[in-house]
């Protein structure tokens, strides 16, 4: 070997142990956890979750790494409403796995949880939900019902399996046409019978307004008629004879013997 062989092999050295350092470990990404695995010794380490960063260890353990951030899948189902109908609809699962209990799905269930469980369960779920609903409920109105009790449900049912259900969302359903000109139909009748009630409510208060007014115009008559006297009528003709008598334009005054007794008043100019 020559002086140049002898003064690289150091160098050489060191590159395979950095090498084989690196492939003696396992990377976690940022929003993952991992679970060890010992090939020859106790199998799946229990009561130790690995957190984000290189994790070293012999080449022939395994370090199974789990995405514990929230992630979405989505499953294209055709379920039959209450009333037997045929509806295509997708739903929308947001879960994650529990961080802190990854060592027991790692045993019970594996990294293939999604296919093996979740998708399962929300298949079933959402069939039987969707079966106590009519076709107009699972389209407009209960929707987000039908989504908040399949929640509910997923959680139940993964509640032992070590996976947490943040939601359900149930999007694009698809109902056949006739059904979905029934339901248009419907809403229009349903705007139409709004708006004639809202008419048919103002005419009722515009009624009601114009009886207020006319009972007070006849409560002020009756006031009127009651309060005013002969005595009254002719103590103001005096009053007024005696304020146009004082005033400075001209004007021709005839008092009469007429049997009210009030004046007949000829205006002139100024």
């Amino acid at each position: 070997m020559s002086r140049t062989q002898l003064r690289l092999l150091p160098l050489l050295l060191i590159a395979v142990f950095a090498v084989g350092m690196v492939g003696c470990g396992t990377q976690i990404p940022s929003g993952h956890r991992g679970v060890f695995y010992y090939k020859f010794g106790d199998g799946t380490e229990f009561g130790q979750v690995y957190k984000e960063g290189f994790v070293w260890h012999l080449p022939w353990n395994t370090m199974f790494v789990y995405k514990t951030q929230l992630q979405e899948n989505k499953e294209a189902l055709t379920v039959l409403s209450s009333d037997g109908a045929s509806i295509k609809m997708e739903v929308s699962i947001l879960y994650h796995p529990e961080a802190e209990k990854l060592d027991s799905l790692q045993v019970t269930i594996g990294p293939n949880y999604y296919a093996v469980t979740i998708a399962p369960s929300i298949r079933t779920i959402a069939r039987t939900v969707a079966g106590r609903y009519k076709p107009e409920e699972i389209y407009s109105t209960k929707r987000e019902e039908m989504g908040s009790e399949i929640v509910r449900l997923m959680q139940e049912a993964m509640a032992d399996k070590y996976i947490s259900i943040s939601n359900v969302l149930i999007r694009d359903v698809q109902i056949p046409a006739k059904i979905s000109e029934a339901i248009n139909f419907k809403l229009t009748a349903d705007q139409e019978a709004q708006r004639k009630r809202f008419e048919i409510e103002k005419e009722k208060l515009e009624a009601e307004r114009k009886r207020v007014e006319a009972k007070g115009i006849a409560d002020f008559q009756k006031i009127v008629s009651t309060g005013i006297t002969a005595s009254l009528l002719k103590w103001k003709g005096i009053e007024a004879t005696l304020k146009l008598a004082e005033s400075p334009n001209a004007k021709v005054v005839i008092i009469g013997d007429t049997k009210d007794g009030l004046p007949i008043i000829l205006g002139g100019d100024r």
